[in-house]
């Protein structure tokens, strides 16, 4: 608050320094909540710490608390480079062989040679057709049938117009590979010979019901090229096979099995197979304790986290003789409390305690890990780790508790969002009682002011009257 300059000039008192010291003096309430206003900040700053570490320990809970984890495993292949393996879903534990004598493969034919690739081929309409050959015999220096039947597939048909824009080996090659529709992919090969330029198709799929028949409609010299029908006699084959469309064969514990792909599922229940060349595997799918052990493992550093934020919200420093903000809260302690009694509760099952997966308090009250006790607990009774930590129905193991006991501590109506609101009310009651304190300081600064004004002006008054007087006394001496 601003004093006049001229105060005490009258009476020569010092009066602005006493203004200040009555203007100190009236304001020590206003000090007192100031002190009050940070220390309640303070703890609402803590609530909000508290919070963030309860969610954080929730959330490694949560972790816990869906059944999927104990139910996940994991394939191993004794031989990576025969196959490799993934599990899917619903695997089961155990060992099986795998012989592989033939992969999958995809069908490969080529045209005969011309001598200039980007020449005329001649106009008309491609019919591609895939389907399955069965019966007759494969000539294997001309790559044609004889004998055999077709039986294609009427979905998968799709027609390619050979226009002006692609009237040539060049332009047909990357129009068939501008429609990946068509189900083939194109390439040119050049076999060094006189007229070298070959059209290559190859299948984009694998498996004996992808070979293809082309239908050619239009200029006789494109129907010379490029029509083929493999049920049709020698002539009407004017491709070259080179590779034939196969399924890949195998035996799954001695079963023999049938694949258009080289990636075999559940021929292993809930394993994936990948065939990379034939050869023999084991294939051993177990549990996979790795996922749950990193799960219990955050979820203990979870706890001792929450722990060390509690401990740091509660600190007594001896030597500043400074206490934290929550030293004393209850509703700090309410929540250590619950979370501690959870924790040491039995639940039904066989296991009950959370110590028998070796997670036990230590004497610091921190949580520790025992991972040998709990690898063996996973090997001897998984279904009970599940049951304990999971619960056989959701929510009711221990996790979905925590969960739910972390949620009645940081919901809308839970223990933290009243305290929160408790601190919010108490800020604004002493926000008033401070506006109102010190409209009262300043009243009555302002009234000593005015009286110390008024007491200024009577001084001066008399200090003149005293000087007027002395003079005259003076003068009168003077004059005897």
């Amino acid at each position: 608050m601003s004093l006049i300059s001229s105060l005490g000039v009258g009476s020569n008192l010092d009066l602005n320094g006493l203004l200040d010291r009555l203007a100190a003096a009236e304001s020590q309430p206003l000090v007192a909540l100031q002190k009050q206003q940070t220390s309640y900040t303070a703890k609402l700053s803590a609530y909000g710490t508290l919070r963030g570490a309860l969610s954080t320990f929730q959330s490694a809970t949560a972790k816990l608390s869906g059944s999927a984890l104990f139910q996940t495993f994991e394939a191993r292949s004794s031989a990576a480079d025969v196959l490799a393996v993934s599990t899917t879903t619903n695997a089961v534990a155990g060992s099986y062989t795998v012989d592989v004598s033939q992969l999958a493969t995809a069908q490969s034919l080529a045209a005969h040679g011309v001598p200039d690739a980007k020449a005329a081929i001649g106009l008309g309409t491609l019919t591609f057709d895939w389907g399955a050959v069965s019966g007759g015999t494969l000539n294997p220096t001309t790559g044609h049938y004889s004998g055999a039947s077709y039986t294609p597939d009427a979905a998968r048909s799709q027609t390619l117009v050979v226009d002006a824009s692609c009237n040539s080996l060049e332009g047909l090659r990357d129009a068939i590979n501008a429609r990946t529709e068509l189900g083939v992919s194109a390439s040119l090969v050049n076999d060094g010979s006189a007229s070298p330029y070959r059209l290559v198709l190859t299948s984009r799929q694998t498996g004996e019901a992808s070979s293809l028949r082309l239908g050619v409609t239009g200029d006789a010299s494109l129907s010379a090229l490029l029509a083929h029908d493999p049920q049709g006699l020698d002539t009407a084959q004017a491709l070259q096979q080179t590779t034939a469309a196969g399924n890949a064969q195998l035996k799954v514990q001695g079963i023999a099995v049938s694949s258009a792909s080289n990636t075999v599922a559940d021929a292993v229940q809930g394993v994936s197979l990948t065939l990379a060349k034939t050869g023999s595997a084991t294939v051993a799918v177990t549990r996979d304790a790795a996922g749950v052990q990193t799960a219990v493992t955050a979820f203990v550093n979870a706890y001792n986290n929450l722990l060390g934020t509690a401990t740091v919200l509660t600190r007594y420093d001896t030597k500043k003789q400074s206490a934290a903000a929550l030293v004393g809260d209850t509703t700090l302690r309410a929540v250590q409390n619950k979370i501690r009694v959870a924790l040491n509760s039995p639940l039904p099952g066989n296991l009950q305690l959370i110590s028998r997966l070796g997670v036990s308090f230590q004497k610091d009250g921190t949580l520790s890990l025992d991972t040998a006790t709990l690898t063996k607990a996973l090997a001897q009774d998984p279904a009970g780790v599940s049951e304990l930590l999971a619960g056989s129905t959701p929510g009711q193991g221990l996790a979905g508790q925590l969960g739910a006991l972390v949620e009645s501590f940081t919901g809308s109506q839970g223990l933290l969002a009243a305290a929160t609101n408790g601190v919010n009310s108490t800020l604004k009651s002493l926000d008033a009682r401070y506006a109102a304190t010190e409209q009262g300081v300043q009243t009555k600064v302002s009234r000593f002011r005015a009286q110390f004004t008024q007491l200024d002006g009577v001084m001066a008054r008399m200090n003149s009257t005293t000087s007027y007087l002395s003079q005259q006394f003076a003068a009168m001496n003077g004059q005897k």
